[in-house]
C-alpha cells in the first residue's frame, strides 16, 4: 500500500450522496447474449471497453499501469470473487452498513472498481481497467437498497467513509455520487483528504436520478480540490443526462460501459444506469496512472495535468458542459508545461489577465471637400451656359415669319 503524500490543493475523485438522493444502481442492458447480465450466470464480454481506446489507455500503459496505487471506491462494496480481481487486488476495506466490504448487493461498486482496475484475464474477456495494476480499497457505505431511510443512512456514512479511506492509505478516492446539497460534514472530510494529498474525483451528477434536475452545482464535485466529471457518449459528446455547471472539470466515457458484474464476469451497463458514475471511474483510473508516474506530485499538479491536456475544441476555453474536455492520460503524463500553455492556470502560475476587446470608434462626420469652390464655379458656369442656350432657343421660336 502506498504511503500518503502531502501536497497542495488536492485532486480527489469524489461523488456525493445526500439525503433524498438514491445511490446510482447500474441497470443491465437487455442485449442478446453475451451482453445480457443475469445473476448467477457467468458471462464475459469479448470486446474491449470503448473507453480504453478513447482514453488511449494502452499507449499510457507503456508509462504507467497504476501499480501500487490505492484507489478507494466509496460505494456499495466490491465483489472480490469476480475473476477480474485476483487475490490481493481488492483490499479488505471497511463496511459501514454491516457485512464485509468485499461483497456488493447492488453491483454498482463492482462496476466502478472494474472500470478502474479490472485485471486482464486473457481470451475469456476483453474487459480491463484503465489502471489494471492499481489496488482497490472498497469502502461500503450502502447496501444498495432504495428508499429514503437508506438514502439518509448513505448520506450519514459518506463523510466517515472518506475519512476512513484517507486513514487507510488511499491515493485516489472515487465518489460516483452527487447531490445539490453541500453538507458540512462531507465538505470537511473532502478538505481533509485534499490536505492529506489524496486525489478526489466525483460525479458531476445525472439528471434522471437527481432530486433537482436543473443544471447547477453538485457536491462534492463542487467542493474545492475535487475533480468533477461529466459523461460522454461514444462520439465524445457530453450526454444530455449529465448535469451541467461550474463544478464540471473534465469529461470521460459513460455510455454503454463494459465492466465487471459482481461475481458473474462482465456486463455492459447503459447510460440509464448513471452514466457519470462510470465517467468518474475512468477519471479515477487516469488519476491512478498519473499518481504512479509522478509519486511526489501534489493533487493540484495531477489535476492540472488532466485538465490542461484534455481533448477539447478550443484550447483556451472551458465550459459548463464538458469542463476542459475529455481526459487523455498519456498526454497528461508526457506534456511539458509553462505559463504559455493554453487552458487552465497551472499551480503556482500567474493568472492570465482577461483582455477586454478593443473597441474602435468610427468618425462618420463628413470631411470637407477641398475642391468644393472649384466645383461650385463650374456648376454656375454650366448653369449659365444652359440658360444662354435655352434663351437662344426660345428667341428663335418666338420669331414668327411675316406673311405666313
Amino acid at each position: 500500500m502506498m504511503r500518503r503524500r502531502t501536497g497542495a490543493a488536492g485532486l480527489v475523485a469524489v461523488g456525493l450522496l445526500a439525503a433524498g438522493v438514491v445511490v446510482p444502481v447500474a441497470t443491465p442492458l437487455a442485449h442478446a447474449e453475451p451482453r445480457a447480465c443475469t445473476e448467477n450466470q457467468v458471462r464475459y464480454v469479448a470486446e474491449e471497453p470503448g473507453g480504453i481506446a478513447r482514453l488511449g489507455a494502452r499507449r499510457a500503459w507503456g508509462l504507467s499501469t497504476g501499480k501500487g496505487v490505492v484507489v478507494a471506491v466509496v460505494d456499495s462494496g466490491v465483489s472480490a470473487t469476480n475473476a477480474h480481481f485476483p487475490r490481493g487486488s481488492v483490499l479488505p476495506g471497511r463496511s459501514f452498513v454491516g457485512g464485509p466490504a468485499t461483497t456488493d448487493e447492488s453491483s454498482h461498486g463492482t462496476a466502478i472498481a472494474g472500470i478502474i482496475a479490472a485485471r486482464d484475464i486473457g481470451e475469456r474477456s476483453g474487459v480491463v481497467g484503465v489502471a489494471p495494476d492499481a489496488l482497490i480499497l472498497p469502502v461500503k457505505i450502502t447496501g444498495g437498497e432504495a428508499g429514503d431511510d437508506e438514502a439518509q443512512q448513505r448520506a450519514a456514512n459518506l463523510a466517515p467513509g472518506i475519512t476512513w479511506a484517507v486513514s487507510a492509505g488511499a491515493d485516489v478516492i472515487n465518489l460516483s455520487l452527487s447531490t445539490a446539497a453541500d453538507r458540512p460534514d462531507v465538505r470537511a472530510a473532502v478538505a481533509a483528504a485534499v490536505r492529506a494529498g489524496v486525489v478526489v474525483v466525483a460525479s458531476g451528477g445525472n439528471r434522471d436520478q437527481a432530486a433537482e434536475v436543473k443544471d447547477g452545482l453538485r457536491f462534492p464535485a463542487a467542493n474545492p480540490g475535487v475533480i468533477g466529471v461529466a459523461a460522454t457518449t461514444g462520439s465524445d459528446v457530453v450526454t444530455e443526462d449529465s448535469i451541467h455547471g461550474p463544478h464540471v472539470d473534465v469529461a470521460a466515457p459513460g455510455d454503454d460501459v463494459a465492466t465487471t458484474f459482481r461475481a458473474w464476469g462482465d456486463c455492459i451497463f447503459s447510460q440509464e444506469g448513471q452514466s457519470s458514475s462510470y465517467a468518474t471511474a475512468y477519471v479515477s483510473g487516469a488519476a491512478a496512472l498519473l499518481r504512479q508516474r509522478f509519486p511526489s506530485a501534489s493533487p493540484a499538479d495531477l489535476t492540472y495535468r488532466l485538465q490542461a491536456t484534455a481533448s477539447r475544441g478550443t484550447r483556451t476555453v472551458r465550459d459548463d458542459v464538458s469542463g476542459w474536455g475529455v481526459v487523455q492520460p498519456y498526454e497528461a503524463m508526457t506534456a511539458t508545461f509553462d505559463d504559455s500553455v493554453a487552458g487552465p492556470v497551472r499551480p503556482g502560475g500567474t493568472p492570465r489577465a482577461s483582455v477586454a476587446p478593443r473597441v474602435t470608434t468610427v468618425d462618420l462626420t463628413p470631411s470637407p471637400d477641398p475642391r468644393a469652390g472649384d466645383r461650385t464655379t463650374v456648376l454656375w458656369l454650366l448653369l449659365g451656359v444652359a440658360v444662354a442656350v435655352l434663351g437662344l432657343g426660345m428667341g428663335r421660336m418666338l420669331r414668327v415669319p411675316r406673311g405666313s
